[in-house]
């Protein structure tokens, strides 16, 4: 997250546009008006697209010799925009039409029929884009001034910094500030911060093969996968997407930020619930990476008493945290490897039989490195939450052989607080969590545990703290710095400048003396 500046000239183009936006939204709720925003920057994104192909084709033709006449039929060629992975936009739900009845009081009918156009031209997008923007409660004023607004926004290559790079920042930028504006027990629960995602996919290296995340919520696991793996010199095409979540305005969401970004994925024709209805059942993927709901105590459907996903138990029907670990781990494929967010009492708890599921996830080898994460990271809770790291085959999944022993990691120091109820890590803290990491789980890593933030503890170590998994518990305090100053000598110190401190004490109760007895 960026922080806001005191100085408005240096905001940046997502912070001035979010501000703008917010002054329009009214008296409407954020997690409404979400969709609304989200939705406008959607089809402003692939109309400027479509208008971008639409010009390169139009000089193509003219170096082809297509006469002036016959020009406007070839534009209209819908394969001449498919085929270069452009959505097909008709005439009438293109942006420039759009914004020029922007002060009209019919708009939101107009968008509502763009969306509809557009749905029925593009089969992936259907049943994805937002509606209902006619409807009473929705100023249609201040619709025509947020279609100005959004209008401002450049996404082509020769706008501003180029389509990919200005949309993935407006988008990602305002789901967080949607989620940070949000209320109620699932307030931003669609959106994971940024951080917390770059550190799961630094310390996984999704370099290729199948990404899963079964509660994908906006798709922020996905689309920082796909970054990492271009960051690193890689190909977007080398990683396969598949992922499923259950609240359908949220799956939405995915689509669409997916969508925009050019990322192909899974995530089934519908939105659904993981448990009860598995969209991928026979999917055994090489990277999982989620941030599963916390806690969840109405999970258990009566069918799922003897689900096979249930290897280690069959979780408590009012906790679902060792539902959505073993779920994780059913859908790993032979080497695979899983970072997953889940709230701290997973790490202690022995209710409903969660401390014998624990026990046989640590005993079966497949617990590699749990990460105690600072406070106040994400918008929907203040308290602390972990992550899990799972990998299958440790003795030989192509790094360092690790069975006997799981890593612990105490990053809670870590952190900046970005607001007054916000922590971010930063690159530095991510580096410093990933590198040790790999340091211990890598071949050529040189490890070494580092009292009061790192330690690699043996299974009888784990053993006798009962299979409790909180780092704190392993890592131990900080070393405290070496003082070789002989005692006497220290002594001798300390007097000397306690009495100093003691005759500026008394100089000073004399100054105040004299003023005060200056006012009589």
């Amino acid at each position: 997250m960026v922080k806001t500046k005191k100085n408005s000239d240096s905001k940046t183009l997502e912070q001035r546009l979010w501000e703008a936006a917010d002054l329009l939204r009214g008296n409407q709720e954020p997690s409404e008006y979400k969709h609304v925003v989200l939705g406008l920057i959607f089809l402003k994104y692939i109309s400027d697209r479509f208008t971008e192909r639409r010009e390169h084709l139009e000089i193509e033709l003219r170096e082809e010799g297509i006469p002036s006449k016959q020009l406007a039929q070839f534009l209209e060629h819908r394969d001449e925009y498919t085929s270069h992975n452009v959505f097909w936009v008709p005439e009438d739900a293109r942006w420039e039409y759009l914004q020029e009845q922007a002060k009209t009081p019919g708009i939101g009918e107009l968008i509502d029929s763009a969306m509809d156009l557009i749905e029925k031209e593009n089969p992936t997008l259907r049943g994805v884009l937002p509606r209902n923007y006619a409807r009473e409660g929705l100023d249609q004023g201040r619709l025509g001034q947020l279609v100005d607004l959004v209008g401002n926004i450049g996404f082509t290559a020769s706008q501003d910094h180029g389509a990919d790079d200005v949309l993935g920042r407006v988008y990602e930028y305002f789901l967080g500030q949607f989620a940070g504006k949000e209320t109620g027990k699932d307030a931003g629960a669609f959106y994971t911060p940024r951080s917390v995602v770059r550190t799961l996919v630094e310390m996984l290296e999704p370099y290729a093969g199948r990404v899963y995340d079964p509660a994908s919520g906006s798709g922020g696991m996905f689309v920082q996968s796909a970054e990492f793996v271009t960051a690193h010199g890689g190909n977007q095409r080398d990683i396969s997407i598949y992922g499923q979540e259950y609240t359908h305005a949220t799956w939405k969401l995915a689509k669409m930020n997916l969508a925009i970004r050019g990322i192909e994925a899974d995530l089934g024709n519908k939105s659904a619930d993981s448990f009860t209805e598995d969209l991928h059942p026979d999917l055994k993927a090489d990277f999982v990476i989620a941030n599963p709901p916390f806690n969840q105590d109405d999970w258990f459907h009566p069918k799922l008493a003897d689900d096979p996903r249930w290897k280690y138990g069959l979780p408590p029907k009012g906790n679902s945290n060792f539902a959505w670990v073993q779920h994780f781990i059913h859908h790993l494929a032979p080497n695979g490897t899983a970072g997953i967010v889940l709230a701290n009492g997973s790490l202690s708890s022995k209710s409903g039989g969660e401390g014998d599921i624990r026990r046989k996830l640590v005993e079966d080898e497949v617990v590699d490195c749990i990460v105690a994460m600072p406070d106040r990271l994400f918008f929907n809770t203040g308290i602390p939450v972990s992550l899990w790291f799972f990998s299958k085959n440790r003795h030989g999944n192509g790094h360092r052989e690790r069975q006997g022993e799981v890593l612990f990691i105490d990053a809670r120091k870590l952190g900046v607080m970005a607001s007054r109820k916000l922590r971010v890590l930063d690159d530095d803290d991510v580096a410093k969590i990933s590198d040790t990491y790999h340091s211990w789980r890598n071949k050529d890593g040189e490890y070494s545990d580092v009292p009061g933030f790192v330690k690699a503890a043996g299974l009888e170590e784990i053993a006798k703290h009962d299979f409790v998994l909180t780092p704190g518990r392993y890592v131990g305090a900080e070393e405290v710095e070496v003082d070789d100053e002989p005692i006497d000598e220290k002594i001798t110190r300390l007097t000397t400048e306690l009495y100093v401190e003691f005759d500026r004490g008394r100089a000073l109760e004399q100054t105040i003396r004299e003023r005060l007895g200056s006012l009589g």
